[in-house]
């Protein structure tokens, strides 16, 4: 297949063609297209890939490569889209952060006010990618990793249809983390027994079957055994076994905010701050590091993967040595490609609509008391036919309450940046109709995320972010 990467200069890209040049996905793709608006970082992504070694069970290397800085060069004849754009850079990461905590706020790219405000400018050319996509390869699928993840999935919907599904390497680690722990071997590309439900950074495995029998509530009750994996080592013992499920690792901002929002104060630069200045330092190196230029980057990959999270772990704990070998994410994407290329059917846990196809029905919906024509984060079933969400049972109320407040304020995002004219969808007290506008929708949805709660300083992050991007202010008036 041609695959096609949009944020093609983008720091992980690598890793998608290394799992490319070895391994399972070895010759799945034939032409590797990065497409980037920013021509040095495509030259400098373009060095490591020159410079990556030969990969262990490699064929003769990889995919043939091609750069472009053009959209209409990039996308015709396109089998696969996969998107992973960052509107703003690594600098406007840092705002998204630095304007929630300076108001004493938790300070997070896509949880929360950062995520907000990372979709407000993201999802505008999220939607004129899609909107090309249908003019220039309308066949082709559209593999979102482009963060926030499902509520940038849930916007292209209405563009794309089915042919749109978001990924994560987030939630399908914590189940295959865990069946490890309890003892499980789940067969590659199968995720039988195990139960999760959830948005995207927003979940719980609340089943893992084995034999007929379900491991978790013994696993829930071993404090050792917790302790052997990362998500196990977040939450205390005790709350993990009253709770009944294991949270995904980013509800750590929800259940325990007070002690994330106190790390990342005390801390000397934020998350974005840190990936700034490396990046900044490094591209530069990189683009005129010949051989040596895949050295550079994978001693700076290491660093980066090590600090992911690092509010969450105690002083001195460091990540294990799986997660920092080399992301995940690419291995899901690569799956889900292959599965809907005919390369055999798969069950990952992706984004994609809460809807189950019922024969000669309406369809159903795989998590109950969610509406079907919502992105939800759920294992699903992978084939030539498509993204099929797999049945869950209803989620306990609170966790219920929670994905669908935070649902609400999705749907108020997308409103908030629907096309003049394009679907917009709302849900919850406050509607896409009550909201007015564009602008209102987006105050809406910062005063109704749980980890704001507040009219006032919806009121103060807005005015924040609208700043600092002033291409907000053309938002707004294109939907007035």
């Amino acid at each position: 297949m041609r695959l096609m990467i949009a944020g093609g200069g983008g720091f992980r890209v690598p890793l998608l063609y290394r799992a490319l040049s070895a391994g399972p996905f070895a010759g799945l793709v034939r032409e590797l297209v990065l497409y980037d608006v920013d021509a040095g970082r495509l030259a400098a992504v373009g060095a490591v890939l020159a410079a990556m070694p030969q990969q262990p069970g490699g064929a003769g290397g990889g995919p043939r490569v091609r750069t472009t800085t053009s959209l209409t060069d990039a996308l015709p004849g396109a089998d696969m889209v996969f998107a992973a754009i960052r509107p703003g850079g690594t600098a406007g990461r840092t705002v998204d952060e630095r304007v929630a905590q300076d108001l004493g706020l938790l300070g997070q790219e896509t949880t929360g006010a950062g995520g907000i405000s990372y979709a407000l400018r993201t999802i505008p050319p999220m939607l004129q990618l899609a909107q090309a996509m249908r003019r220039l390869c309308p066949a082709a699928w559209l593999v979102n990793f482009t963060n926030p993840a499902g509520m940038v999935t849930e916007a292209l919907v209405p563009v794309l249809g089915e042919r749109v599904v978001g990924i994560c390497d987030s939630a399908g680690g914590l189940v295959h983390r865990a069946a490890r722990a309890a003892g499980v071997a789940l067969p590659a590309g199968r995720l039988d027994g195990a139960g999760y439900y959830g948005l995207n950074h927003l979940g719980w495995l609340y089943r893992l079957e084995a034999g007929g029998a379900d491991l978790l509530p013994g696993l829930l009750a071993d404090a050792g055994v917790l302790a052997g994996f990362e998500e196990g080592r977040l939450f205390p013992q005790p709350f993990l076994a009253q709770l009944g499920c294991l949270p995904n690792e980013y509800l750590f901002y929800y259940y325990e905010t007070a002690r994330a929002v106190a790390a990342m104060r005390a801390a000397a630069q934020t998350r974005g701050e840190s990936i700034h200045v490396q990046q900044a330092e490094l591209y530069p190196r990189l683009a005129s590091a010949g051989p040596d230029a895949y050295r550079l980057w994978d001693a700076a990959r290491r660093s980066r993967e090590e600090g992911y999270l690092a509010e969450a772990r105690a002083a001195g704990e460091h990540r294990d040595e799986e997660d920092l070998a080399g992301g995940g994410y690419e291995r899901v994407a690569l799956a889900a490609m292959r599965a809907l290329s005919g390369g055999g059917e798969a069950q990952l846990v992706l984004n994609t609509r809460n809807a189950v196809p019922i024969p000669g029905g309406a369809p159903a919906a795989a998590v109950p008391g969610l509406p079907v024509d919502a992105v939800v984060e759920v294992p699903c079933r992978v084939g030539t036919d498509g993204v099929v969400p797999i049945p869950q049972d209803r989620p306990a109320e609170a966790q219920l309450a929670l994905m669908r407040r935070v649902k609400d304020v999705e749907r108020l995002v997308v409103r908030a940046t629907a096309p003049a004219g394009g679907v917009a969808r709302a849900t919850g007290p406050q509607s896409a109709s009550d909201a007015g506008g564009r602008r209102e929708a987006a105050l809406a949805a910062f005063a109704r995320h749980p980890l704001v709660d507040s009219e006032e300083l919806a009121a103060r992050l807005l005015a924040g972010y609208e700043a600092a991007f002033p291409d907000l202010a053309a938002l707004w008036a294109a939907g007035s």
